[in-house]
C-alpha cells in the first residue's frame, strides 16, 4: 500500500479546545548511537507487557496453549453474540450517516478538497485491510463452507462425492461463497469505517492530535491526555500487534507448506520460525530505510504480482466458472445477507462461533492499524462519500479475488472429486495452509505459480510487519511520525517474536486467541467512539448553518 504524509490537523471547528500539544508528554534522548522519542508511559507499559507476554509464553508454552484455548472457548462460546450485534450495530451505524444529513459533513471542512482522485484512493482502500488473508483464505473457506457446514445452520447436501447434478453444484459453489463473502465483506469495512471515521473527524475538523484517544475528548476532555488516554492508546497498541501476529503466523504456516509443496521442505514450528525470523529480517531492512524507498516499494511490487496472479488463475482456469461463482456468490450473499448477519435464532453455533466470530474479533483488533491508514488518505471526502466508498469497493475488489479463486477450487472439485488435492487438503485431511497449492496444481506451470505464491505471503508478510510497525511507533510516540527509526525496528521485532511465540504456544488456537482477548476491550472502545462521533457531527452541523 502507499504511505502518504502525516496528516495535518485543521481546526476548522471551534467546539474543541485543547492546549495539548503533539509529543509534549515524550521523553527524547539516545543510547549511544540510538535515539528515542518515546511517549513515557505508553511505550514503556507496551514493551514491558510484551516482553512479558514473550518471555512467559516461551517459558509455560504447554500452560499458555491451555489459557488461550480457554480464551477462545470463552470468547467464541459465551461471547458469540455481543459480537455479531456489535458488529451489525456498526453497520446501522453507517447505514444512518449516510442517510442522515450528517452525510454532507466534509472532512477537513468545508474548503477541503481530496488529496487523491478516485482511482488511487480505491486502490489504496483495497490495500489497506487486505494482507495474507487473500491467499490463505481465498481457496479455503469457499470450499470449506460449500461441503462441510452451510452458512445457514443446516448441513450442506453438496457433498463432493461424484454424481451431483449441475444444480446442486452451483447451489454449493453460491452457498461456499456467500459464506466468504460474509466474512470479508462490509461487516469488517463497517469497523474500519468506524475507527477512520473518528481519527478523521477528529483531526481534520477539531484540529486535534492524529490519535486514537482523541475520539475520546468529548467524554473526558483534556483528561483524554491522562491515564485515560495511556489505557486506550496501550489497549490499541496490543490489539494491533495480535491482530498482524496472527496474520504472521497465517503467512508462515502458509509459506512453509507451499516450501513443502514444490521443494519438499519439511512443515514443521521449527521451520516456521525460521520463515518468520528471515522474514522480519527483510522487514527491519524495509523500516530502516523509511516509507519510500522500502515499505511504499514493497507494497507496489506486491500489489503487481498480485494482479498477475489473479489474472493467471482466472484465464488460466475455468475463466467462465470462475465468473459465474463469483457472480451467483454474490446474489445469494445480497439476499441470504439478513440470515447470515442474524446473531439469534440460528442452530449453527458450531459453524458461527469457529469462523465469524473469530473474523469479526479480527476486524476489530487490525481497526486501529487499518483505520490510521484509511484516515491519512480520506481528507476532503463527505462522510456519505467516505463511508459509501469505504464499505463497498474494497468489498467488491475482494469478492472478486475470492470468488474467481474460490469458484476455480470449486469447479476442480466437483469436475474430479476423486483425484482433488483441493478435497484432499480442506476436506479429506484439513490442511488450511495447503488449500492455495492444491488449486494451482490443477493449472498449466503449477510449479512456478505455487512459487510466486509462497513469494507472495513472504512479501504480504513484509509489508505488513512494516507497516504495522509504523503505525504502533505512530501510538507509543505520542502520535509522532517522525521518531527515531529504531523505535520502529524494535516493534517490527516484537511483532516477529510475538507470532512466534503463539505458533509455539498453540498453533492456530493460539493465534485466535490473541485477536479474541484482544478484541473484546477493544470492541467496548469502538462502541464509545460511535457515541463521540455523532457528538463532533453534531458540532459540524451547528458549524454549517
Amino acid at each position: 500500500m502507499n504511505h502518504p504524509s502525516e496528516p495535518t490537523p485543521a481546526a476548522v471547528s471551534s467546539d474543541m479546545q485543547t492546549d495539548y500539544t503533539v509529543g509534549q508528554d515524550n521523553i527524547e534522548g539516545s543510547l549511544g548511537p540510538i535515539g528515542f522519542d518515546i511517549h513515557n508511559r505508553v511505550f514503556a507499559i507496551s514493551a514491558l507487557a510484551s516482553i512479558a507476554f514473550i518471555v512467559l509464553t516461551l517459558l509455560f508454552p504447554e500452560r499458555a496453549g491451555s489459557l488461550f484455548q480457554s480464551i477462545v472457548s470463552f470468547s467464541t462460546g459465551t461471547l458469540d453474540s455481543y459480537f455479531m450485534i456489535v458488529v451489525d450495530g456498526f453497520i446501522l451505524f453507517c447505514l444512518a450517516l449516510v442517510v442522515l444529513p450528517y452525510g454532507k459533513i466534509r472532512l477537513g471542512g468545508p474548503d477541503a478538497t481530496p488529496e487523491y482522485g478516485y482511482l488511487s484512493w480505491f486502490a489504496m482502500l483495497f490495500a489497506a485491510g487486505i494482507g495474507i488473508g487473500l491467499l490463505f483464505f481465498g481457496v479455503l473457506e469457499p470450499v470449506y463452507h460449500a461441503n462441510v457446514s452451510s452458512p445457514l445452520g443446516t448441513p450442506s447436501p453438496f457433498g463432493a462425492d461424484g454424481g451431483l447434478n449441475p444444480e446442486a453444484v452451483a447451489d454449493a459453489t453460491a452457498m461456499g461463497l456467500a459464506g466468504t463473502y460474509l466474512h470479508w465483506g462490509i461487516h469488517g469495512w463497517a469497523v474500519y469505517v468506524v475507527m477512520a471515521l473518528a481519527l478523521s473527524i477528529f483531526t481534520y475538523n477539531k484540529g486535534l492530535p492524529f490519535s486514537i484517544r482523541s475520539a475520546f475528548f468529548p467524554l473526558l476532555g483534556d483528561r483524554v491526555w491522562g491515564w485515560w488516554g495511556h489505557a486506550i492508546d496501550i489497549l490499541a497498541v496490543f490489539s494491533t500487534l495480535f491482530g498482524l501476529a496472527t496474520s504472521l503466523g497465517l503467512g508462515a504456516q502458509q509459506a512453509n507448506a507451499g516450501m513443502n509443496f514444490v521443494f519438499g521442505l519439511d512443515v514443521s514450528i521449527t521451520t516456521q520460525v525460521i520463515v518468520i525470523v528471515a522474514v522480519t529480517a527483510v522487514a527491519l531492512v524495509s523500516v530502516w530505510r523509511g516509507l519510500d524507498g522500502g515499505v511504499k516499494r514493497l507494497s507496489e511490487i506486491n500489489m503487481g504480482m498480485a494482479v498477475l496472479f489473479f489474472f493467471f488463475v482466472l484465464f488460466a482456469g475455468p475463466t467462465l466458472a470462475a465468473l459465474t461463482g463469483f457472480w451467483s456468490g454474490l446474489e445469494t450473499y445480497v439476499t441470504e445477507f439478513i440470515p447470515l448477519s442474524a446473531p439469534f435464532g440460528r442452530e449453527d453455533d458450531a459453524y458461527r462461533q469457529s469462523w465469524t466470530i473469530f473474523y469479526w474479533a479480527w476486524w476489530v483488533s487490525w481497526a486501529p492499524f487499518v483505520g490510521m491508514f484509511i484516515a491519512r488518505v480520506s481528507r476532503g471526502r463527505t462522510v456519505r462519500e467516505f463511508v459509501i466508498c469505504v464499505l463497498l469497493i474494497p468489498s467488491l475488489f475482494i469478492f472478486i479475488w475470492m470468488g474467481v479463486f474460490g469458484a476455480t477450487a470449486l469447479d476442480q472439485l466437483y469436475a474430479n472429486p476423486a483425484g482433488s488435492l483441493v478435497k484432499e487438503y480442506v476436506i479429506d485431511n484439513y490442511s488450511p495452509e495447503l488449500s492455495l497449492f492444491g488449486m494451482l496444481n490443477e493449472l498449466p506451470l503449477s510449479g512456478l505459480m505455487s512459487t510466486l505464491g509462497i513469494i507472495l505471503a513472504l512479501i504480504f508478510f513484509v509489508t505488513s510487519s512494516d507497516s504495522g510497525s509504523l503505525v504502533i511507533d505512530t501510538i507509543t510516540a505520542g502520535g509522532k511520525i517522525d521518531a527515531p527509526r529504531p523505535q520502529r525496528m524494535f516493534w517490527a521485532t516484537v511483532e516477529g517474536l510475538i507470532a512466534i511465540v503463539l505458533l509455539i504456544g498453540g498453533g492456530l488456537s493460539a493465534l485466535q486467541a490473541g485477536v479474541t482477548a484482544t478484541a473484546i476491550p477493544f470492541s467496548v472502545v469502538m462502541i464509545l467512539m460511535c457515541y463521540t462521533i455523532i457528538k463532533a457531527l453534531n458540532g459540524e452541523l451547528r458549524a454549517l448553518r
